[in-house]
């Protein structure tokens, strides 16, 4: 397996397994007030929007294939870096503010 492949199935998990968190988080809003519901779709809309970003990021990767130079190759691995740690900031967020509003509204 070249370290290309390696780093593509890396990707390619870590968006599984948010893809996955979505999901839960999904179900999640459906605990939620009317108001609380509406923003937690709302970021969940964003994050899958951000997610298909990935994805063509991904793919562009994987169709440059071994024919891409070490530069273009470090470029696509630069840029996808940069989006998956945009997404991942994102989601972070977005868990956490789902934490807090599921537990503000245990409290009221």
């Amino acid at each position: 397996m070249t370290t290309r492949d390696a780093y593509l199935e890396k990707l390619k998990a870590q968006l599984d397994e948010w893809d996955k968190d979505l999901d839960r988080l999904d179900r999640e809003t459906l605990k939620a007030d009317a108001k609380t519901k509406i923003k937690y779709e709302e970021q969940i809309k964003e994050l899958r929007q951000k997610a298909e970003e990935a994805q063509q990021n991904l793919t562009k990767i994987h169709d440059a294939g071994d024919d891409a130079d070490d530069d273009a190759w470090e470029d696509l691995k630069q840029g996808a870096n940069t989006l998956w740690n945009m997404y991942e900031h994102s989601f972070k967020k977005a868990k956490s503010d789902f934490k807090r509003g599921y537990r503000e509204g245990l409290e009221e």
